[in-house]
């Protein structure tokens, strides 16, 4: 298929810079297990489950069938007033695996409006015990909840405040970052330890300029993903779930990026032997093939809003979204989940991950620019020095490098990440590791 075939004149591309795709387009037409094929014919490696999402693999046929089926018998019906037999099935198996009394589950469509239902859970809940005070967010340097409007406020990556700051949610404070680059730049599939208390600063100055009763929820991502895969202190949240259980704050994992396998486990929840108030999802569950998106939520959160005097005609919780529960959205889902669960796709994540872990750490330490190695699950990061006044084009020229070798990576700035499907094999990680070094190596 050539080039020619398409248009260039109406599709904006999201977080993309627009003008250099134009020049040198990445178009994939088609793809399967672990490759995608571009328009010009040629073959590269999925190495980033196509942005966190596709843990199956690609064109996985048990799910591709579930569709098929749905289309069918059901292909749409409201969500407001009524609902499908799809949901709560998909619900049910949800809620099953999440961690603790997680058995709530709010549907929407992706890992954005998760951030926003979320928050507004918790001013909800907060509200029906008579804590309508309780309206103050903390977030996190450099932590990304989405696009919305609610979760850019408590995400702290800079260029996704910069240009709306008028516009984010007023009583929002940050955490400090969890990456501590002088003493642990390089981090080989074990959870980083640190001499310094990095909580200290929430309690001893945020908390207290705030004042613990009037905060509504704590939001984190077990992992910073979208910064480039930065790990948290060894009992980092742990000690979180402490702080908010002190204080009667809820605790928010956004495990969009984390969930459903990432880590080896089902959520980083399970992995780090933390339980949050509210669990955010989204990506992996539907392996990618249909937006989903949803918050677990724990159970007195659900039992808080029913507790009411309001007449049983009147809408506990005012929200939700056109396509919450879509029924073709949960036959992917209902697909997926099994399928993860017949291969064994997250104790397969855990032990390939250990694979990934090591070539990243036997080939780009000592390579040109490299300033740290971070990997832990089936995720891991390189970074790089920046050029001098022109942060992230080292990175962005590298990604496009390895595009054109047959290899997706993802550029986080001056981080490359490579966090490939739960099927990958030992010689797709050998040759994304190795594609990748030696782009490394051309770009110094």
């Amino acid at each position: 298929m050539a080039f020619n075939d398409f248009s260039m004149d109406n599709h904006w591309l999201p977080f993309t810079p627009n003008r250099q795709f134009r020049k040198d387009p990445r178009i994939f037409v088609a793809a399967d297990g672990m490759q995608f094929t571009t328009h010009d014919g040629k073959k590269v490696i999925d190495g980033i489950s196509s942005l966190w999402c596709v843990g199956a693999g690609h064109n996985r046929k048990p799910i591709n069938e579930a569709i098929k089926r749905q289309l069918d018998t059901l292909d749409y019906a409201t969500a407001f007033q009524a609902s499908n037999d799809k949901a709560f099935r998909a619900a049910e198996m949800i809620a099953a695996m999440a961690p603790g009394d997680l058995n709530k589950v709010l549907f929407c469509n992706s890992g954005s409006e998760a951030a926003d239902t979320s928050l507004k859970v918790a001013l909800a809940y907060h509200r029906s015990r008579g804590e309508g005070h309780r309206n103050v967010f903390i977030g996190r340097e450099k932590g990304y909840h989405g696009v919305g409007f609610g979760g850019m406020s408590v995400g702290g990556i800079p260029a996704n405040r910069k240009a709306y700051g008028p516009a984010l949610l007023p009583r929002v404070d940050h955490m400090r970052f969890i990456h501590d680059p002088v003493n642990n730049a390089y981090i080989h599939n074990q959870e980083p330890v640190w001499q310094e208390d990095i909580l200290a600063e929430l309690e001893n100055r945020i908390l207290p300029l705030h004042s613990p009763e009037n905060v509504a929820a704590i939001i984190v991502e077990p992992v910073a993903g979208s910064a480039g895969w930065y790990l948290p202190p060894k009992g980092y949240l742990q000690r979180l779930r402490e702080i908010c259980d002190k204080h009667g704050i809820l605790l928010i994992f956004d495990e969009v990026i984390t969930g459903f396998g990432r880590m080896g486990t089902a959520f980083a929840s399970d992995f780090y032997g933390v339980v949050p108030d509210m669990l955010n999802f989204a990506k992996c569950v539907t392996n990618g093939v249909i937006p989903m998106g949803g918050v677990v939520c724990r159970d007195k959160l659900y039992d808080a809003m029913m507790k009411t005097e309001a007449p049983e005609h009147v809408i506990e919780f005012f929200h939700g979204y056109t396509y919450s529960g879509h029924p073709v959205a949960c036959a992917a889902a209902i697909a997926t989940l099994e399928l993860y669960k017949q291969e064994n796709l997250f104790q397969r994540a855990g032990e390939m991950g250990k694979v990934l872990s090591d070539a990243f750490h036997a080939t780009f330490k000592g390579l040109p620019n490299v300033i740290g190695i971070r990997s832990l699950g089936l995720a891991a990061a390189v970074e790089l020095a920046p050029m001098a006044g022109s942060p992230g084009k080292r990175g962005f020229d590298i990604y496009v490098d390895c595009f054109h070798k047959g290899a997706l990576v993802r550029p986080a700035g001056d981080v490359l990440v490579i966090a490939p499907p739960y099927i990958v094999e030992k010689q797709h990680i050998d040759t994304l590791v190795n594609t990748l070094a030696d782009s490394i190596r051309k770009h110094a």
